[in-house]
């Protein structure tokens, strides 16, 4: 067990490290000299750490007297983590506003959040009372993230901070914010550098071409053809399974990708409504066929509800990297992504088809209307208008045989 003197002499070294007490309390030690106390306990089966506060403000007698609460907590069957509410540190009311937020937030993006909170922030200032918090701590914090070129990261970061302080504000934790200010003594953000796109159809054609030419999992080559003529998103091709395709052998062939695999809001995921509905081309559909023959499809119709375009496992997609990597291969390197094609898609029909249709040509790739009244209230799905556009660009970057 520990002594109030050890703590005492506990000093900084090049990590941080632990000191334990006893009943899964210790003290940890940051690499700057920084003290606090935790407790690590099991809950349901998970472990989970609960941050008690700082040394010398906690002292080791409160923090063994919180260690024995939360102890009498897990046996009358609560999660001791409630205790947090009852304390004041950064990292106590982060975790609080994050709990705050976390329904609304897409998985993805909730665990960048907590990971970059959890690798920038709290080591920090997390045990910190959050109301003794001063403009110059945060602004060192930030600067940190600065100094390894992730200039960005640590503008996101702040605005994370503000908004940490902006919730301790509201629930009466603090009276300022400090992160507010600090902006104006951060690097400039470098300007943005869309991501490379080919912008003449010939140009498509060539790419496409070169990729079809390479050596390798004709998976990818089909995935990466299909991904152009639809203009969405990467992730939505991956993912893609036969089910989600209507209409294979009719007059309007379609697919309809899941609100799952949009980038949409988390509360939306999850309801048809916001499915994607993508008019599929005749270009498109010749895809689809050869990708059921390659897996071993006698007809579209045959085929299961498995993955489009399956990796070396049937039953996991291409890597994320594989239509990237194949268009290096190709030798458009710097010149196209995967994700060009929706800027591709953009700019040539905008160019081809004039103003009149850039509404639709926004529609398409499901971008929502910058009028919130308009979007919340104009479902059309203008499929006819779109299906247009879709077989013009069919036809664009795989011309009809003549």
């Amino acid at each position: 067990m520990l002594t109030i003197g050890a703590v005492k002499a506990a000093a900084a070294q090049t990590r941080a490290y632990k000191m334990s007490d006893a009943g899964g309390l210790y003290l940890y030690v940051t690499a700057r000299g920084t003290k606090s106390w935790r407790l690590k306990y099991r809950w349901q089966g998970r472990e989970k750490l609960l941050v008690i506060g700082r040394f010398p403000e906690i002292s080791l007698a409160m923090a063994r007297a919180y260690r024995d609460e939360a102890k009498a907590k897990l046996r009358q069957g609560e999660d001791p983590s409630s205790i947090d509410e009852k304390l004041d540190t950064f990292e106590q009311v982060a975790r609080a506003w994050y709990r705050h937020n976390e329904n609304s937030w897409s998985p993805a993006h909730a665990a960048d959040v907590m990971a970059s909170l959890q690798r920038d922030v709290f080591p920090a200032i997390g045990a910190r009372p959050i109301a003794s918090i001063e403009p110059p701590e945060i602004l060192e914090v930030l600067r940190q993230v600065e100094d390894r070129g992730r200039i960005e990261t640590a503008r996101r970061q702040r605005q994370r901070l503000s908004a940490i302080f902006g919730y301790g504000i509201a629930n009466g934790l603090t009276d300022k914010d400090p992160a507010l200010h600090v902006g104006r003594a951060m690097t400039a953000a470098r300007p943005v550098r869309p991501q490379p796109a080919l912008t003449t159809a010939a140009e498509c054609r060539d790419l496409l071409d070169a990729a079809d030419r390479q050596p390798g999992r004709a998976s990818t080559r089909l995935a990466s053809r299909f991904l152009a003529l639809t203009a969405v998103r990467l992730e939505a091709v991956r993912g893609m399974r036969w089910s989600e395709v209507e209409q294979l052998d009719g007059a309007e062939p379609l697919w309809r990708v899941p609100a799952a695999r949009m980038k949409l809001k988390r509360s939306k995921k999850g309801d048809d409504r916001f499915a994607h509905a993508v008019p599929l081309s005749r270009a498109a559909i010749a895809v689809l066929r050869l990708a059921a023959h390659e897996f071993g499809y006698d007809a579209l119709s045959s085929c299961p509800d498995e993955l489009v375009f399956p990796g070396r496992d049937r039953g996991k997609p291409i890597g994320e990297s594989a239509i990237g990597a194949l268009y290096d291969r190709a030798g458009f390197s710097g010149r196209h992504v995967p994700h060009g094609w929706r800027s591709s898609f953009s700019t040539i029909l905008n160019e081809t088809l004039g103003p009149d249709a850039a509404s639709d040509i926004d529609r398409a790739l499901a971008h929502t209307p910058k009028d919130k009244v308009e979007a919340a209230y104009n479902r059309a799905q203008l499929l006819g208008r779109r299906r247009a556009l879709f077989d013009t660009w069919g036809d664009l970057l795989a011309p009809p045989a003549a």
